[in-house]
């Protein structure tokens, strides 16, 4: 069986005849629905340029994806995400209680599968560090994100580092944990988390575009999320430096409450952000993250063909639809 056909198998199984059952089915629920598996691939990737078996990255794979998907359980909470992969979020199919407690153990489950890593103890304890570095700093990234949605003010800088925080650092640890297993060397260690960190910004930057921009059908959730819940993504601090004192007030004056209706409150923001080129002024920023991360890959000690799956990759997912 390959690698990738291991990963979903488990993945579809992975709390099936499990008690209590209120607990362990939202688990299957979301954990069987798919999605991009960017988390195992990056892993699985890293593991396969620096010589890692694939079977032992298997356990921080597997770890990474479960560990996502709590973060998701826990986001669609604080969001009031009603949708999520084109199906109904967690906590919208159950309740908020059982969200909660379902993506706590899925965490906890996390680790016990990271620590199943057939490798010399003093790996397993590194892997260990990173992998729960990567999580409290996720956690810390959400924080950002709740305060700025109350936050008066809040730079791009701030915003940048959020985004770090509760997105990039998540891609970077999955490319760097398979390093650490190959006992590759601290330079290709560090430089590949940085690549991981230039890819992260970049693919949230795009997200953020996606929530306005995205065809429907293809992104599987509602459009206009960010917007509806006052986050203050890229597309929105950009278009407060750029607006006129008209423009800035109705943004402000939309932003101010979550009472609006919802299909008012998206398209007078988007008509904003149509007329301020927020749209191409992301994309330009998007394509400095990706080039960062090019100059990241060429510093790795891999041969061309290696670099080109790389930039492959980094190109990929900076050009996403959904």
């Amino acid at each position: 069986m390959k690698i990738e056909d291991s990963l979903e198998h488990f993945f579809n199984d992975i709390a099936t005849n499990v008690v209590p059952q209120n607990l362990y089915i939202p688990v299957n629920y979301i954990m069987s629905q798919g999605g991009k598996r960017l988390r195992p691939q990056l892993v699985l990737l890293a593991a396969e340029l620096f010589g890692a078996k694939a079977e032992d990255a298997f356990y921080p794979a597997t770890a990474f994806e479960m560990l996502h998907n709590f973060t998701l359980i826990h986001d669609d909470i604080m969001d009031n995400a009603p949708i999520r992969r084109g199906k109904e979020t967690v906590y919208k199919k159950w309740n908020s209680n059982i969200a909660i407690l379902s993506g706590d153990v899925l965490a906890s489950m996390a680790m016990q599968q990271l620590l199943k890593t057939p490798c010399a103890p003093e790996t397993l304890i590194k892997m260990s560090e990173l992998f729960m570095q990567t999580s409290i700093e996720i956690c810390e990234g959400q924080q950002y994100d709740l305060d700025f949605e109350t936050q008066e003010e809040v730079t791009i800088d701030e915003y940048l580092n959020m985004i770090r925080l509760k997105t990039a650092v998540m891609l970077a640890g999955c490319l760097k944990i398979s390093t650490i297993l190959a006992n590759a060397s601290e330079h290709d260690q560090n430089t590949l988390y940085q690549f991981g960190i230039n890819l992260g910004l970049a693919f949230q930057l795009v997200d953020d575009l996606l929530d306005v921009y995205a065809d429907t059908e293809t992104f599987g959730k509602e459009l206009g999320g960010d917007i509806q819940a006052n986050k203050k993504t890229y597309p929105y601090l950009l278009a407060l430096q750029k607006a006129n004192e008209a423009q800035k007030a109705q943004l402000q004056h939309y932003f101010s409450s979550n009472h609006y209706d919802k299909k008012e409150k998206f398209n007078a923001v988007k008509t904003i952000f149509d007329e301020l080129r927020c749209k191409e002024d992301t994309e330009k920023i998007v394509e400095d993250f990706l080039e960062k991360a090019y100059r990241n890959i060429e510093e790795l000690s891999l041969n061309s063909e290696q670099m080109e799956t790389l930039k492959e990759l980094a190109l990929k997912l900076s050009k996403r639809s959904k």
